[in-house]
């Protein structure tokens, strides 16, 4: 199974300009990324995709793979996609295309071979990670993305909304009356069907929920989910980087 890492990174961000380039404990958290990506031994290759020049000067400076894109990609998927399209001109082709979040400086390799994984299951074209909630703040957050699934791991329904409703029990307590379930946003995608998936019109639980992956349900794609156990703490706004270090950090010039 020939499986492609790729790391989108953007510069611009509203809540956060130049993130990838945030110096942490060191090393720029885009550097984090890459090689804690690399030590997967399920990935073939690791590609980050960016599209500013000062991100590729620095992952080239220090000895990694990058590829240059559009800037008007609007997801991480799609910039996916436009590496995957350009390996394939040149005659380098990958099985499944694995999107790797550029602001998680401290994922686990094994998070992302618990991704390959779903592979393995047959008819698997789509998949992602999920792991269990256990506080109530958490479950409440708009900012975190509840998940369920049937009972064979496909998922049903990604909502910021708690879900799903335990009815005859507070909400303090739904906890202890079901189990739920927050997204990991970490994608893995068949070659064929990323370039299907790109190309579909927004959907109007998308636009709802503000969530791709609703898109990709309501046209009738599978997502296949795993459970796992690893955290995962994704960079958003400068006053995150105070969770993993006492600095707020500066960018690499």
């Amino acid at each position: 199974m020939n499986i492609l890492g790729i790391i989108p990174a953007r510069y611009t961000s509203t809540r956060f300009p130049g993130k990838p380039l945030v110096v942490i404990e060191g090393k720029s958290m885009i550097r984090r990324v890459y090689e804690q990506a690399v030590k997967c031994s399920s990935l073939s290759r690791v590609i980050v995709a960016t599209d500013h020049e000062a991100i590729f000067n620095h992952v080239t400076g220090f000895g990694g793979n990058v590829m240059m894109t559009g800037e008007h990609h609007r997801t991480g998927t799609e910039r996916c996609c436009e590496v995957a399209g350009k390996l394939r001109e040149s005659g380098d082709t990958f099985d499944y295309i694995v999107n790797i979040q550029g602001d998680e400086p401290f994922i686990d390799p094994a998070q992302i071979e618990e991704l390959a994984g779903c592979f393995s299951i047959a008819g698997t074209c789509l998949a992602t990670l999920i792991r269990k909630i256990t506080s109530v703040e958490e479950l409440s957050s708009p900012n975190v993305v509840k998940a369920v699934t049937d009972l064979d791991g496909s998922a049903l329904f990604f909502s910021r909304s708690p879900i799903p409703f335990a009815r005859g029990f507070k909400p303090e307590d739904w906890l202890s009356a079901t189990t739920y379930y927050r997204h990991v946003g970490i994608y893995g995608y068949r070659s064929t069907v990323l370039e299907e998936i790109v190309d579909l019109p927004p959907s109007p639980l998308e636009l709802a929920e503000s969530l791709e992956q609703m898109r990709w349900l309501e046209h009738g794609y599978k997502i296949q989910t795993q459970v796992t156990e690893y955290e995962s703490f994704a960079v958003d706004v400068p006053s995150d980087l105070l969770k993993i270090t006492n600095r707020n950090g500066t960018l690499f010039q």
